[in-house]
């Protein structure tokens, strides 16, 4: 009797033909420009003459009080920008896709839809027209609050360096919370009904049954939230420089990594650019995001799989 020899699995070349062309792409638009970078910020000098310089330009960054001081406060202003989506936005968010997944509400759709909108508009638009409506001078928040009594609390938030920063986290928050809504909205309705059946055969419905049984089944969902939240915040620049300019006013109060970077790698007004230091920058934006998300990956998302379904 003969042994038949083991017939040897063909090699699925499809599979190589269909991702190659997201990969060139992937490798050209961000794989190329991120170690571009990261080499830049390694050098020091003019275009023409580029000197090999190591971690000096990170030092300088970090440890010149010309530069630090700088660094520190717009890192200190991202954190502070995170810290108000994590803690208005995503509960937020949960709530009114708990509110819009109960079957018994009218109008599901169009709560939705009108939640959503924002998120689809442009930021310099949104920058722009909530620029518009809290100025102190043609905005129509002074006249809304003063409709209902309230005129004396209207102040010009976005002129004051201690309102300035959280006003525009707050305008954020509206554009973007109908993320967080449809993707935990989109949790919930993943909950097997099998297992609300048996919470309501032992008596849990309600609100009960939100905070007991689907609160920690989406908290793997919740997870993901937090770590896009924080890549977001953390990438963000637009809404900033659209309602406040690259200067980030007032007096730098609402300066971030982003506008930061960019006033440094480009130049603005009498600051000349500096593409060596603007790419230390961005390094450093780089290191901040892979540190955050590495915890959440590795420290955070491991405990949450218990949870999954």
């Amino acid at each position: 009797m003969t042994v038949q020899p083991a017939s040897k699995k063909p090699i699925r070349w499809h599979i190589a033909v269909f991702l190659a062309p997201a990969l060139l792409v992937y490798t050209v638009v961000m794989i190329l420009p991120l170690f571009g970078t990261l080499q830049l910020s390694l050098f020091r000098g003019t275009p023409e003459a580029q000197v090999f310089v190591g971690l000096e330009n990170f030092r300088t960054l970090l440890g010149d009080p010309r530069w630090s001081a700088s660094f520190w406060n717009a890192l200190w202003n991202n954190v502070w920008f995170f810290i108000i989506h994590m803690a208005v936005q995503n509960p937020i968010g949960i709530l009114l896709a708990a509110l819009l997944s109960n079957p018994r509400l009218r109008l599901r759709g169009f709560y939705r839809t009108a939640i959503f909108v924002p998120t689809i508009l442009s930021f310099v638009i949104v920058g722009f027209v909530w620029k518009l409506i809290l100025s102190p001078i043609w905005g129509v928040a002074p006249s809304l609050l003063d409709l209902v009594g309230l005129k004396s609390l209207f102040a010009p938030w976005l002129g004051k360096e201690e309102y300035a920063l959280t006003t525009l986290g707050l305008i954020s928050v509206w554009q973007f919370v109908g993320i967080p809504m449809m993707l935990i909205y989109a949790a919930l309705l993943a909950i097997p009904d099998e297992i609300l059946e048996a919470a309501e055969y032992d008596g849990i419905t309600g609100m009960a049954q939100f905070w007991k049984i689907k609160l920690p089944l989406i908290l793997p969902s919740i997870g993901i939230i937090s770590v896009l939240t924080f890549v977001g915040n953390f990438n963000a620049f637009d809404l900033i420089y659209s309602s406040q300019g690259a200067m980030a006013g007032p007096n730098f109060s609402t300066d971030i990594l982003g506008t930061f970077l960019y006033r440094t790698f480009f130049g603005f007004q009498l600051q000349i650019g500096d593409p060596n230091m603007g790419a230390t920058i961005a390094s450093m934006m780089f290191f901040i995001i892979l540190a955050g998300v590495c915890l959440y990956l590795f420290g955070i998302q491991t405990r949450l799989r218990r949870y999954q379904f």
